[in-house]
């Protein structure tokens, strides 16, 4: 029985490709045994064991850039912690003794496969973005392969590993049926004769996205437009208090505001145009469901690369790019011109999809049990 560690984490774009992973490995071989490693109070120790797999959270975290007194007391610990995760991580591998080791990114990546590679044990970097962080940077000099979504990375790490897989999605997002979206109509109470916006800023929110939305709603519903509106963790609390302020009596019909949205292919299915954000794992999703959309990339991202997901979309005519300082001035006319040009989003939708790389999480555990000796 070929067993396999897989670590990483911190949002859903680490998250969801590695449980893909994980789900590609047991289906080529049911007998292989996949252990998570995460980090201790991010999201990845909750979300996985949901998906039915074992967890073990490791105490590291990451060098906090923005001057504040608590980022200083924070980054005064980072050594101690970085050396307590890398004990734990030495023992987790040593007991459980993995073929492979992959890496998706996250703070627990680094501790992890930096101990397999001193114990000898074959790695791998899947790395989702057109950027390269700093952790995969230094790793990527003892890996065995370094599976890539975007072309250029050669600037980052060595050609020699470099293979094209495309970054995995969720398996439940690949085959969506009218069915799905007769669902979708009943679950959000939505009516079928209107058309639905989808709003996602990632697993995390998107501070601007929530701002606008909550601006430009009321305008959006009077047009007859229904939203499902994923606020994400950190932005639910404001702006659901909000909302209850504008309409004290009760939130008005057509209007769904959730922290987190599990079902996203019923939500996908439902959504006749898709407002997101342009992280990795949100870009592969939406090439795979095929659904006109409107990216509005974050500028808090290193390399800005976000900017150059979204742009590689627009470029060929597959997506709607609105900068985000822009998306005050741009949501309401680019929202409602699309959703009423029938031609344009069938457009968009079909170069979309011409993108998509539904099988990349199967590419990429077959690398991983070539690796295993499989």
């Amino acid at each position: 029985m070929k067993k396999y560690i897989i670590s990483g984490g911190g949002t859903g774009g680490h998250i969801y490709p590695a449980i893909a992973i994980a789900q590609a490995l047991q289906q080529l071989d049911e007998e292989a045994e996949v252990l998570f490693v995460g980090a201790e109070g991010k999201m990845e120790m909750q979300k996985v064991p949901q998906a039915g797999y074992r967890i073990i959270g490791l105490p590291v975290a990451g060098l906090q850039r923005q001057l504040s007194l608590q980022n200083l007391g924070r980054n005064l610990l980072f050594p101690f912690k970085l050396i307590a995760s890398l004990v734990k991580a030495y023992r987790v591998v040593a007991d459980f003794r993995p073929n492979v080791v992959v890496g998706v990114g996250g703070y627990a990546s680094g501790p992890v496969l930096f101990v397999a590679q001193l114990m000898g044990i074959p790695t791998l970097i899947q790395e989702q973005n057109s950027y390269a962080g700093l952790t995969n940077k230094l790793l990527a000099k003892r890996v065995k392969r370094i599976c890539v979504a975007y072309p250029g990375l050669q600037r980052y790490f060595p050609h020699v590993k470099l293979v094209f897989t495309g970054n995995p999605v969720r398996q439940s997002l690949t085959a969506l049926t009218e069915e799905h979206r007769n669902t979708g109509y009943k679950f959000y109470g939505f009516d079928p004769a209107k058309p639905v916006l989808l709003v996602i800023g990632g697993s995390l929110g998107a501070r601007t996205i929530n701002r606008a939305l909550v601006e430009h709603h009321d305008a959006l519903l009077n047009a007859g437009v229904q939203i499902i509106w994923q606020t994400g963790k950190s932005g639910f609390g404001t702006v659901t208090d909000q909302i209850k302020q504008l309409y004290p009596n009760g939130q008005p019909s057509g209007l769904v505001i959730t922290e987190f949205i599990a079902d996203m292919d019923i939500a996908y299915s439902t959504a006749d145009v898709v407002l997101s954000r342009a992280g990795a794992l949100s870009v592969s999703e939406l090439t795979l469901v095929g659904k006109p959309t409107i990216l509005v990339p974050s500028p808090n991202v290193a390399d800005d690369h976000q900017t150059k997901n979204a742009r590689a979309l627009s470029d060929r005519h597959a997506a709607i790019t609105i900068l985000d300082q822009q998306l005050s001035e741009q949501l309401l006319p680019v929202v409602l011109t699309l959703l009423d040009d029938n031609e344009r989003r069938q457009t968009l939708s079909a170069a979309i999809k011409e993108l998509a790389m539904p099988n990349a999480a199967v590419k990429i555990a077959g690398i991983v049990q070539e690796l295993a000796g499989n």
